[in-house]
């Protein structure tokens, strides 16, 4: 181990619990033009659940994605199937009001059930369970937003109740349940829908990036980084970021957070339930069962990408809550995820612009992508079927609130302006041979900066800090060895190679001499 990854209980390698322990499929790249009713980019709970519900309705549907299925955010999530999204009704109350705070629960409630039935219809073994769901505040001033939230949950109706305590060794001030949630194994759970799709004539194509959308032909036609044209009536982005943004101005309407997870064998029994802390930084509890016992995910201490401390010390942050709360056997599992934000944070689900009712979009599930990811996929089936939706306008991409939006717009677009210059006129105080063995930092390369990682056995690997989406200048990822950007959210790997977008090309390889 190095200095930057010391050694301890915490696994070399990140690895979600879910992509270890499911078996999936295996899907070649397209390699020839085709024409289909629905092309859906992205391959995870929001593209397959889109691609099952409009195969059943009987439409031809088709699903490219970049890399693997259910390699994205929804393999890394800790699958959460709740409508408590942290503290948000109150705020949605103030800013968007009452009727349009209830949709929100609604539509995520209607998901959880969706899920929990739809489980149930197919005999999927995915260890479904109902979980109350805790929210709770160890300050203060965070219990005084606790009951303002709940008398929020009051209003809209949601199933509740505030308690003093929580069956956890945390001295707590006070938390707000949502009774019967749940929680799963969502690779699990979306190979069955995977199954049913190609039952039903559905085609997937793997490691197929879609970069552009051709519109002066008839039909919206989709162009892959290889060449390849998809044809079809509608065109739809569940690709986390939209690859394609037609005015709609995404890259400065969303800012992307990491955050990360342990999955761990504790020591003292877990009392089972999803717990919450409204104080920040957040802690995330639940469990999920592995080889007859209880395995916990602990997670939070969500950032913005690209920004903060040493990625590795927020895996040491939650490793030493769990110590604090449980007891830490072994650490089994860890991972990172990253998620999007929009700028009221109600998710972007919808025409990409009002002009262009037939390419779709759904992004910005702020880290509730289980229930989020759900109902966008029963807006966007019902907006190809031409069907009412309630949940049309809530979501719509369109929208804007002066109240939180011109705020967030212009904090956000600051920001990313911030890092941009910041990242142009550092100058790197390392070169190569200051870089150990499987460590990475920004170097000085001929005068110019680079990016430099050395592998184990000290082979190098340099490029080019600028990233080929908006030119902003990437940094270091030390906790899952990858190089991200603080403007936009993009990852590359330490070869270049681009891991999450919005970036569509990989970063310039540097010449050594």
């Amino acid at each position: 181990m190095t200095e930057e990854f010391p050694q301890g209980k915490m696994p070399y390698e990140p690895e979600p619990f879910w992509r270890d322990t499911s078996q999936l499929n295996t899907f070649s790249p397209l390699k020839i033009d085709t024409e289909t009713d629905v092309a859906i980019v992205g391959g995870g709970i929001t593209g397959i659940t889109t691609a099952y519900l409009l195969s059943k309705k009987g439409f031809k549907v088709a699903i490219l994605e970049a890399g693997n299925l259910l390699n994205g955010t929804t393999g890394h999530t800790t699958a959460k199937v709740t409508a408590q999204h942290g503290l948000i009704y109150d705020e949605f109350i103030q800013h968007l009001g009452e009727e349009k705070a209830k949709l929100y629960y609604e539509a995520n409630n209607e998901a959880l059930n969706f899920v929990r039935q739809t489980s149930k219809e197919l005999k999927i073994n995915c260890d479904f369970s109902d979980e109350d769901s805790y929210m709770y505040a160890i300050s203060d001033e965070y219990a005084r937003k606790i009951h303002k939230e709940f008398d929020a949950y009051q209003k809209l109706g949601i199933h509740s109740e505030f308690v003093d305590d929580i069956p956890l060794p945390i001295d707590v001030k006070g938390a707000v349940i949502m009774k019967s949630q749940g929680q799963f194994h969502p690779l699990n759970y979306l190979k069955a829908l995977v199954d049913e799709i190609i039952k039903a004539g559905g085609e997937i194509y793997e490691q197929t990036t879609a970069i552009d959308i051709d519109e002066t032909t008839p039909k919206p036609t989709i162009i892959t980084r290889d060449g390849h044209r998809v044809a079809c009536q509608f065109a739809i982005a569940c690709s986390h970021f939209p690859f394609v943004d037609k005015k709609g101005f995404y890259f400065a309407r969303l800012h992307a957070e990491r955050s990360y997870i342990l999955a761990v064998r504790a020591k003292l029994d877990y009392p089972g339930g999803m717990f919450y802390s409204a104080d920040s930084p957040t802690r995330s509890l639940r469990y999920t069962p592995m080889n007859g016992e209880k395995l916990i995910l602990i997670s939070g201490d969500g950032h913005k990408t690209g920004q903060g401390k040493s990625t590795y010390k927020h895996y040491q942050a939650l490793e030493e809550f769990g110590e604090e709360v449980l007891g830490i056997e072994e650490i089994k599992y860890r991972w990172s995820a990253q998620d999007l934000y929009t700028l009221d944070k109600v998710p972007y689900v919808g025409p990409i612009t009002s002009k262009k009712t037939n390419i779709l979009i759904a992004t910005g599930y702020r880290k509730w992508g289980m229930t989020n990811g759900t109902a966008a996929a029963h807006l966007l089936a019902d907006l190809v079927a031409e069907k009412s939706n309630p949940y049309e306008e809530l979501y719509s991409p369109s929208r804007f609130y002066a109240d939180p939006s011109i705020k967030k717009f212009l904090k956000q677009n600051i920001d990313v302006a911030a890092h941009l210059i910041e990242g142009k006129i550092d100058i790197a105080d390392k070169r190569v041979e200051d870089i150990g063995n499987d460590e990475g930092s920004i170097v000085m390369v001929n005068g110019k900066r680079a990016g430099c990682y050395k592998d184990a056995d000290g082979n190098i690997n340099l490029v080019d800090t600028t990233c080929t989406h908006m030119g902003c200048e990437v940094e270091w990822n030390s906790g899952d060895r990858s190089w991200d950007c603080p403007c936009h959210g993009s990852r590359f790997d330490v070869g270049g190679d681009v891991i999450e977008g919005p970036a569509k090309k990989a970063l310039k390889k540097v010449d050594l001499n």
